[in-house]
């Protein structure tokens, strides 16, 4: 049985989650991630059913995919800019053009590392280590409590979190 003091997933996570709808357009998916600063979001269906993540690197393979089976060189420059500035906005996509018709589904992780709501901090950091990842969703079963990331772990050693019960960092 771990510690009692120490802190916890639930005590760190995000709980207010942005989430993405498997059929909700990459395109889409890419302005929500640049309008709301974020790098991935679970996949959620109409039902509340977790069915994956996408992040930024799943939405630049299925680009990549898309571009490597012979699009339009004219149309593969158009979606690029090389500015630093540039934001979807700024890049025409024509809605006729084949980007509009991938969809979250097609560039998801299926494979969801989740983590439990009273899993120490250290065993959570151990998890993302592990598994090469950013974000581990934060679920008490099938619920989705909410997100953990690597910058939320960051943002806990600058900045300890004020916690109501007894919780202390670890170490």
């Amino acid at each position: 049985m771990p510690e009692p003091n120490l802190l916890r997933a639930n005590d760190l996570m995000e709980r207010n989650v942005l989430a993405v709808d498997p059929q909700m357009p990459i395109l889409s998916v890419y302005r929500m991630f640049v309008e709301q600063q974020i790098h991935g979001a679970p996949v959620i269906d109409d039902q509340g059913r977790v069915m994956g993540v996408i992040s930024t690197v799943d939405l630049l393979r299925v680009i990549r995919k898309e571009v490597a089976v012979g699009r339009r060189t004219r149309a593969s420059k158009s979606y690029w800019c090389e500015s630093p500035s540039a934001h979807l906005d700024h890049v025409v996509v024509p809605e006729h053009d084949h980007l509009w018709e991938l969809v979250a589904r097609d560039a998801m992780s299926t494979e969801v590392i989740a983590v439990d709501p009273e899993l120490p901090i250290a065993d959570v950091a151990q998890t993302m280590l592990e598994n090469r990842i950013h974000r581990v969703l934060v679920m008490s079963g099938r619920r989705l409590d909410g997100v953990l990331t690597t910058f939320d772990l960051m943002r806990a050693l600058v900045r300890p979190p004020e916690v109501t019960s007894s919780a202390v960092w670890p170490g």
